[in-house]
């Protein structure tokens, strides 16, 4: 029998309105029997995160505000749940878990046990509302001394636990330090919760509802009303995360890639929208528009170095890399020809650094020249199908070079699943329009 793991983000839990279509999914297919809530999100766009709201709490009792104004304030925290358990017609008092929170905020218990009480709370509600076992998150999901997920651990005990029910709520976003005080994922855990739950179920299908209906092709602050991709693999929406595209949190692939179980992205809002599924592999792919996403970022720097004879020189880009390692840099990318050395790295990770690496380059590996350019964006395009299709490369630089942009540099991978290209930061959104009208209009 086919088990699915569902996980709902902060806008799908956002007031009882959404509780309600959560538990009509839910409701609507048996084979959907663990369910992992993220904290209440906002409900409009003014709003302030629950997760933020107890951000907020814990500060002020740290800046040693008054009871009074503390008070206040967390009121407005318990009434956003009561306000969900009353509009849901339950009969469900959690006084008791407000005043045990509110007291060990007062006692400083760190920052990971007030963040995560919002998945908490969130999951006791969602399963008095579904009839649902409640699994607290900390008793069965581990990390090491290190701070590192404990996966070895977590499977063992939350395989065990998930094996005694046949449907339970397991609030997301934390697990149980190796202390054993409440330790969180970074922002976004939900996600990998998820996965984790899934790979602990022998889950044949994780799905991921959020508040859009899969993963699109194009930004759509910049593509007006992108596509929606119906099918994308683990490694591509790897390359696609990577340089800025969001909707699942990048570290939720890991558990359940290694386990060989799909995860389908899915809208709350429009249940009836098949969204986008995440596989290990497929060797299908859309002929017509070949290529699976675009994305990018702005901001970057060219650290260029041109020295006669450069290839010759054993441990040339051993020396330059060691530099910046040194000065705690890492490099996104290293295009390079027999003679030059390109390195691109992030504009922020540059500052108050930069004399000091060009004069450590100078003395190193005495250069013929070193000059760093800035300004610089990147745009990956993403896919698959660009391998088997001819002339992918051809139209990508053929639609920048119709809207006039310049291509600073070219990037790609040995398995073809992406060509990388540097253009002017100023010209970024014109190229990201360029490449998705090439392909998609």
């Amino acid at each position: 029998m086919s088990i699915k793991v569902v996980k709902f983000g902060g806008s799908s839990l956002a007031d009882a309105e959404h509780f309600r279509k959560v538990a009509a999914i839910v409701k609507a297919d048996p084979a959907r029997r663990y369910v992992v809530p993220s904290a209440p999100g906002k409900r409009f766009s003014d709003d302030i995160k629950v997760t933020d709201m107890l951000y907020t709490c814990y500060q002020m009792i740290r800046e040693k505000k008054s009871m009074q104004e503390v008070d206040e304030y967390y009121k407005n925290i318990i009434e956003r749940y009561d306000s969900i358990i009353r509009e849901l017609g339950l009969d469900f008092d959690l006084s008791g878990e407000y005043e045990y929170i509110k007291n060990a905020m007062l006692h400083r218990p760190g920052r990971d046990f007030v963040a995560s009480r919002g998945e908490y709370l969130s999951g006791l509600i969602l399963a008095k509302y579904l009839g649902f076992p409640f699994i607290d998150a900390e008793n069965v999901i581990f990390f090491k001394e290190n701070g590192a997920f404990d996966q070895e651990k977590t499977d063992r005990v939350l395989s065990a636990e998930l094996a005694q029910y046949r449907h339970a709520v397991i609030p997301g976003f934390y697990g149980c330090a190796a202390n054993g005080t409440v330790k969180t994922f970074s922002r976004g855990g939900s996600d990998i919760t998820g996965s984790i739950v899934a790979r602990a179920a022998g889950a044949t299908l994780y799905e991921n509802w959020t508040d859009v209906s899969g993963f699109l092709m194009a930004d759509p602050r910049i593509v007006k009303d992108p596509a929606t991709i119906e099918t994308i693999t683990y490694r591509e929406l790897r390359e696609l995360s990577y340089m800025g595209a969001t909707v699942l949190h990048e570290d939720a692939v890991f558990p359940v890639r290694s386990a060989g179980i799909p995860i389908n992205i899915r809208n709350t809002n429009r249940p009836e929208d098949q969204g986008t599924m995440i596989v290990s592999s497929t060797t299908h792919y859309d002929t017509e528009r070949v290529i699976t996403g675009i994305a990018g970022k702005k901001e970057f720097s060219v650290i260029n170095i041109e020295k006669d004879m450069m290839n010759a020189e054993v441990g040339f880009g051993r020396k330059v890399l060691e530099i910046l390692e040194e000065n705690g840099i890492s490099f996104e990318h290293l295009p390079s020809g027999i003679d030059t050395m390109s390195v691109v790295t992030a504009t922020a990770a540059l500052e108050g650094k930069r004399e000091r690496i060009l004069q450590a380059i100078c003395r190193t590996v005495s250069p013929d020249s070193v000059t760093i350019e800035d300004d610089m964006a990147l745009v990956a395009v993403v896919g698959r199908g660009m391998v088997k299709a001819k002339g992918t490369a051809a139209r990508v630089f053929d639609a920048l070079a119709s809207k006039g942009i310049n291509i600073r540099m070219i990037d790609q991978g040995s398995s073809e699943l992406n060509i990388i290209v540097g253009i002017a930061d100023d010209e970024y959104t014109d190229a990201i329009r360029a490449i998705y009208e090439e392909f998609v209009h």
